[in-house]
């Protein structure tokens, strides 16, 4: 007994002075975010409580953009993916888990018939049974920590398939809300044309008639025929931009191409674009951007991989097992005994000769994580421009809507005066045809600029991170159905995801 207690001790002393070879993993962080401030972006913004950004577009106080949002989030053929993605990575931990436990657990049995004949002076024959049942076990102790780097790299995967959802979800946001508003941009732009186009008409006419009565030359009449019909030119292609931009919604949506009930029954937004100042902001732009769901991603991706290098450099060392046989055997011959049969203890293998082959996975490995640590670099940096552009294109169109407003309104009165002098007799009919294209295009123009307003302002809420938030859940409710027929998920399907840590720490996520 006291033998048999010793072992035991010194295994367990062996077994807590196990070590985890690799580099721990060392969240990233890029120096010049501590401090950095745009001034794009302190000018296009302010700081306070409402709306959350992750519900960024309630600023537009669109009730049909905010139903068409909540919509997306179930009906979206990506974001169901990347929640299917989110479960594959979770079956993939459980499968590495599997590594705390004996990884070879092996249950044989067998019967066997024999029936001999021999030949000779003594022939004889003899039938007998003979069986056998046994149980192997042979479980690897981690000593070198393989398998703890192999849970820590595939928890960090798991929670890097989660922000690449919330990712996903900040996408879908952005473009939901640029394709709405290239929709109602397009029928504002359509209602310009048709109001452009009656004042032409009725120019057209006049100087039709004018002509035709000998009282004015051909000139005037063929320039205003071609000023009106190159207005009606211009609808066609308005109304091809409300068509697609209306399927495209309907994809998003997770629809096939065709009508969407909720912008009929809004008729009254139909050509609405919302009149914007600045973004509404929680937080200072630094934080907000390693905020962002990709950028957490990458930063998750760095610390998959880290423990990805402790796995290739285990290899290098002793794998150190302990194995076991339980056997018992037996046979129909009379007179035999039936035996059982008990083997236990330690075994050891070591590839003392690779040729450089686990060395160069070691390095492989190393390379990798550089790569991965400097697409971080690079996604904080472009994370950063987006943003900083962004603002900057929402001050510049912001400026420019007070010029072209005022431009449209001057436009408008110009028409105004140049039809009364054309009626007076004091000029030609010159004067008005210039009047209206260029409140044609004035009025054109604003619109055309403040759509691009809107673009922008989208641009910075999606460059800070904004949209990610969300009640539905990974896998809808059908999706389940259809994958348990097929295969038993147990309660992985009903797991709510678990929350990812401020600072990415896998390892302490992946102890028990």
């Amino acid at each position: 007994m006291a033998a048999r207690a010793g072992v035991w001790l010194a295994m367990t002393t062996l077994l807590g002075a196990c070590a985890h070879v690799g580099p721990d993993f060392q969240p990233q962080r890029e120096a010049w975010t501590v401090g950095w401030r745009s001034d794009a972006i302190d000018q296009a913004s302010i700081q306070q409580a409402e709306p959350d950004l992750r519900q960024w577009w309630q600023v537009f106080g669109d009730p049909v953009l905010e139903a068409l949002m909540a919509e997306a989030d179930a009906g979206n053929a990506d974001v169901k993916v990347a929640g299917l993605r989110v479960m594959e990575a979770r079956a993939q931990l459980g499968m590495a888990l599997a590594g705390r436990y004996p990884q070879t657990q092996q249950a044989s049995a067998g019967a066997l018939y024999v029936n001999s004949r021999q030949s000779g002076p003594t022939a004889q024959t003899s039938r007998l049974w003979e069986y056998s049942a046994g149980v192997d076990i042979g479980w690897e102790l981690d000593f070198w920590g393989r398998f703890a780097r192999a849970i820590e790299s595939a928890d960090a995967a798991y929670f890097a398939a989660q922000a690449n959802r919330e990712a996903m979800l900040v996408l879908l946001r952005a473009q939901l809300a640029n394709t709405y508003y290239a929709l109602r941009t397009a029928e504002a732009r359509l209602r310009i044309a048709r109001d452009n186009a009656r004042l032409q008409r009725r120019s057209f006419e006049i100087t039709e008639r004018l002509f035709r009565g000998g009282e004015s030359d051909e000139l005037d009449f063929q320039q205003a025929r071609t000023q009106y019909l190159g207005t009606l030119g211009s609808m066609p292609e308005f109304e091809n931009q409300i068509a697609q931009a209306r399927n495209a919604l309907g994809v998003l949506l997770g629809r096939p191409p065709g009508p969407l009930p909720e912008l009929a029954d809004a008729a009254a937004r139909e050509g609405v674009l919302p009149l914007i100042d600045r973004a509404v902001l929680q937080d200072v732009p630094a934080r907000l951007l390693l905020r962002r769901p990709d950028i957490r991603v990458a930063e998750w991706r760095v610390a998959a991989q880290s423990a990805q290098i402790g796995v290739a450099r285990a290899d290098l060392y002793p794998a150190v097992s302990l194995v076991g046989s339980i056997g018992w055997s037996a046979t129909s011959l009379p007179g035999m005994q039936n035996g059982l049969l008990l083997v236990g203890g330690p075994s050891v293998r070591w590839n003392i000769f690779d040729y450089g082959r686990i060395v160069n996975n070691v390095r492989v490995q190393d390379a990798r994580l550089q790569q991965l640590i400097v697409d971080y670099q690079a996604a904080v940096r472009q994370a950063a421009r987006e943003a900083d552009d962004a603002a900057s294109g929402l001050i510049r169109a912001l400026q420019r809507e007070r010029i072209l407003g005022e431009a449209a309104v001057a436009a408008e009165r110009s028409l105004s005066l140049a039809d009364t002098v054309f009626r007076e007799g004091y000029s030609d009919f010159q004067r008005v045809l210039d009047a209206q294209r260029a409140l044609f295009a004035q009025q054109d123009g604003y619109l055309v600029n403040r759509g691009n307003a809107v673009n922008y302002l989208i641009a910075l809420y999606r460059a800070l991170g904004g949209g990610w938030d969300t009640s539905v859940p990974l896998v809808d409710a059908g999706t389940r159905a259809r994958m348990r027929e097929r295969t038993d998920w147990g309660a992985l399907l009903d797991e709510v995801p678990r929350p990812g840590p401020a600072l990415p720490s896998p390892r302490a996520n992946a102890r028990p």
